[in-house]
């Protein structure tokens, strides 16, 4: 352990005096400003993510239920689509939203027909009693760049609406 901290000591050492020290800083922070300075940017960057929202009713059903007769069938079903990315899943009582989302720069109508065609060629995984599903397509610039939630225990679920919906208007 010794032999260990004296070769650090004599590191450190070695850094703090030396005159070479500053010239590297110093070129390190040239090079990144530099960078900075000569990489492209956009201020609005056009990026293309299609992403697919898919609602699923089932009147009556629990959340266990739905995850095991809806959506586990229907997500083994869109992992088979070429050029998906990811696909997330909530079960809620009675209904299902699974979202697809598509590698970058993937074609958007092009995803959106392959996971039409996908679901509707087999409609048979769609168990008695479940609405056909419902798809919609979604951008990157869909989703929420800031999310707030209000809460209190000393104002009702009217008022903290009330106060939400005029910060959001007061936001836009």
């Amino acid at each position: 352990m010794s032999h260990n901290h004296d070769f650090l000591t004599r590191l450190t050492a070695g850094f703090v005096d030396s005159k070479l020290v500053p010239l590297i800083v110093a070129f390190s922070i040239f090079l990144g400003v530099f960078a900075v300075l000569r990489t492209p940017s956009e201020e609005e960057p056009q990026i293309i993510v299609p992403m697919i929202d898919i609602m699923v009713r089932m009147p009556g059903a629990m959340p266990e239920e739905i995850e095991k007769r809806v959506v586990g069938p229907m997500e083994k079903l869109l992992w088979e689509i070429p050029g998906v990315e990811y696909v997330y899943s909530t079960c809620m009582d009675g209904e299902a939203l699974t979202i697809v989302r598509f590698l970058v720069g993937e074609d958007v109508e092009k995803s959106l027909i392959k996971a039409y065609s996908k679901l509707y060629q087999h409609l048979d995984w769609i168990p008695p009693g479940c609405s056909q599903p419902i798809l919609k397509p979604r951008s990157i610039d869909d989703v929420p760049v800031l999310a707030v939630a209000f809460i209190g225990e000393a104002h009702d679920g009217r008022t903290l609406r009330m106060v939400a919906a005029e910060a959001a208007e007061s936001l836009r």
